[in-house]
């Protein structure tokens, strides 16, 4: 490493903990309890298929849903 790279990360480079990094930490922390807590059986009605899963399946599916979407949305406004 340079001496200009170290300089740039110890200063609040790309490495950094930055106050939105640490949220999103948190909200994924937050999410993945809420998920790992709700573990029982549960009846799913999508369109006309009824299936049982674990609760913690559907809730997972749709967190990755989320993310892939809201990723996707921050990238194309960057743009």
């Amino acid at each position: 490493m340079s001496p200009k790279d170290t300089a740039s990360s110890a200063k609040g480079g790309s490495g950094a903990f930055t106050p939105a990094r640490i949220a999103v930490l948190v909200l994924v922390v937050l999410v993945l309890v809420f998920i790992f807590e709700n573990t029982r059986q549960v009846k799913i009605r999508l369109l006309v298929p009824e299936v049982t899963m674990p609760l913690w399946v559907a809730l997972a599916a749709v967190a990755v849903i989320g993310a892939v979407c809201g990723g996707y949305f921050v990238a194309r406004r960057r743009k």
